[in-house]
């Protein structure tokens, strides 16, 4: 029996998104470590990064109380589980947010009767990394590598929304090391004194306030260049979008000459699963990881 959990896709992930590489990456990742996901049906948007600019608490809190209503009723013995982390992120907070607050609770759930929905809140906000780490583990990972990918050294950015303020259990908020295990189970080589693994990227400043982002992301890949590091791998659609596709602004801007993949969790393991380049959904990638299309090849 596979492992079943409800799956939050988020917007970044549909057909033609910024992250659909990254969904179908996931896709591959799961049907070789027998997970299943099950789609909430007709979920919504988390609200994100503007909830938090402009749409006021309530709002915020109940578009992502409307997907956890949706989930009790169509998977109920499931945790939620997402890939985004800023769906994570929000997902759990407001999940966090109306299991401690009654006032809340109460007031979302009256927003919720106008749809004919209520929530409970009573399952697991999940990262898929958390379900890796926590219900597959290293070992097991480990043992369903073909092809090692040895001879790679690779920088783990988790960035900030996986980080803080929730963390990945056991996990320390200044050095997490669950990506640094992955890429070592993977027969990779991580870089383990990596400082800017938590840095943030900037997030949606990169759109509002280019010049603060690449300042953010010039720093993060100096220091991941520094190191050795011959790619970033990274749990985040925001993170990967930023780190990859504005390296050739910052290299106008500051002079460098910055060409290193940025790719995710689920791509790395893919490739070392012996999946091909295409199943690992290396073709999403701007800056192309040849390492990886090589190994893909073999």
């Amino acid at each position: 029996m596979p492992r079943q959990y409800s799956f939050y896709p988020g917007c970044s992930s549909q057909k033609g998104a910024s992250s659909s590489n990254y969904q179908r990456s996931v896709e591959t990742m799961c049907s070789v470590l027998d997970i299943q996901l099950n789609d909430i049906p007709d979920w919504n948007c988390c609200s994100a990064s503007i909830g938090y600019s402009g749409g006021g608490e309530l709002p915020r809190i109940a578009l992502s109380a409307r997907n956890l209503a949706l989930s009790e009723q169509a998977h109920p013995d499931q945790d939620v589980v997402a890939t985004c982390a800023a769906c994570w992120l929000a997902t759990r907070e407001a999940n966090e947010r109306l299991q401690h607050d009654a006032q809340i609770m109460t007031e979302t759930n009256q927003a919720l009767a106008e749809a004919g929905l209520s929530v409970k809140a009573n399952k697991k906000i999940r990262h898929m990394v958390e379900v890796l780490v926590e219900d597959i583990g290293y070992a097991e990972i480990s043992s369903k590598v073909k092809k090692p990918l040895e001879g790679i050294k690779i920088a783990g950015y988790v960035g900030c929304q996986t980080n803080r303020p929730f963390g990945i259990a056991g996990e320390s908020f200044e050095n997490p090391v669950y990506l640094d295990n992955l890429i070592a189970a993977l027969g990779a080589d991580p870089v383990k004194n990596y400082e800017k693994k938590v840095s943030c990227c900037g997030g949606a400043l990169a759109f509002s306030e280019p010049e603060k982002s690449q300042a953010l992301i010039k720093d993060i890949l100096q220091a991941a260049v520094d190191n050795g590091a011959n790619m970033l791998v990274t749990p985040c659609p925001v993170c990967q979008m930023n780190t990859e596709v504005y390296q050739d602004q910052i290299n106008q801007t500051y002079g460098t000459n910055f060409k290193i993949p940025v790719v995710y969790y689920s791509t790395l393991m893919d490739i070392a699963f012996g999946k091909s380049a295409k199943e690992a959904a290396l073709d999403g990638q701007i800056i192309k990881a040849k390492q990886l299309e090589d190994l893909a090849s073999k």
